[in-house]
């Protein structure tokens, strides 16, 4: 069974039809919305600020999400999707967003929606990205946003909208 827990007056809200697996960890202001899947191995730690996530999200296995104490909080949008061993630390993220595997967002970096954040990619601090695909270190964009690439982001969310069925 997951590990949920309260800390500091705070305990986890999760919505309705989500799955979360037998060894994810919820700690503290984390709310997450309605038909979401937190995977294997995935932290959320809400013990120094607030985590919110949005419906229809995916966190994928060993992924982490957190934030700074009293200087930043994450906020994640719907219908996203954050791969792999990811690390979402107080960023904010939009609609219909691909964070790829080993990916980092940092503190008040802000992604826009209909992005794609490409595997191993690293967000700096306070960055504002346009709509579009990033990659590198530090992430650049590599190609501009696009109808496309907000259905790209969004099929992949839909897809684990399938697999979590099969868990539950």
């Amino acid at each position: 069974m997951a590990i949920i827990r309260e800390l500091r007056g705070f305990t986890p809200k999760i919505g309705k039809n989500c799955f979360i697996a037998e060894n994810a960890v919820i700690i503290g202001d984390v709310t997450i919305g309605d038909d979401c899947s937190i995977w294997y191995g995935v932290v959320l730690r809400g013990d120094v600020n607030t985590i919110k996530i949005g419906n229809r999200v995916n966190i994928q296995d060993n992924a982490s999400v957190h934030t700074l104490y009293q200087r930043s909080v994450t906020e994640i949008g719907d219908d996203v999707s954050v791969g792999h061993n990811a690390v979402v630390h107080g960023a904010k993220v939009g609609n219909n967003v691909l964070v790829g595997m080993g990916a980092i967002l940092m503190d008040n970096a802000e992604i826009a929606d209909g992005s794609i954040i490409a595997a191993g990619a690293v967000v700096l601090t306070g960055e504002k990205l346009d709509p579009g695909v990033y990659a590198g270190v530090p992430a650049k964009k590599v190609k501009e946003g696009s109808e496309a690439v907000t259905a790209a982001a969004h099929k992949n969310a839909q897809g684990y909208m399938m697999y979590k069925d099969w868990y539950k």
